[in-house]
């Protein structure tokens, strides 16, 4: 009986432990909602838990920046939002990557610029790493107007 109280108990606890650690979509969206939240108030540790060390992260402007030029460019006000809000977010998983898609809207106050609107199409790559969902790749381009 004890041993099979020790066998239920260690099947329970792999089984828990496996589904926490799962890669999700709904644990993706998450990682989303916090690299958004970052992005507005950021600071080294929270962008540094959020992004691959290998991240490339693309501007719609052309720029690409490695993760220690990025994170600084954020922290610093280079590239500073004001508001954020993204939109008609697709979230596909496959294994332990994830492509994301959407739309990104918000006000921006970049250092030495006057304040602009961003209106931009993002693609995301995330991975999930040892400490979760981990951004390893960003491309933006903006939306062209609309001719009436």
């Amino acid at each position: 009986m004890k041993k099979i109280s020790i066998m239920l108990l260690a099947m329970a606890f792999g089984c828990s432990n496996q589904q926490a650690e799962a890669p999700d979509e709904a644990g993706v969206e998450a990682a989303v909602e916090q690299f958004r939240l970052a992005l507005l108030e950021p600071t080294q540790d929270a962008l540094e838990q959020l992004t691959d060390p290998q991240l490339t992260y693309g501007h719609s402007s052309g720029l690409i920046e490695d993760r220690e030029t990025c994170i600084a460019s954020m922290v610093t006000g280079k590239f500073k939002f004001l508001t954020l809000t993204f939109s008609e977010q697709t979230v596909t998983v496959t294994g332990n990557t994830a492509i994301v898609r959407h739309r990104m809207f918000g006000n921006t106050h970049d250092e030495g610029k006057e304040p602009g609107i961003a209106s931009l199409h993002v693609l995301q790559v995330w991975h999930y790493a040892e400490d979760g969902w981990q951004l390893l790749a960003r491309q933006a381009v903006k939306i062209p107007p609309v001719n009436p």
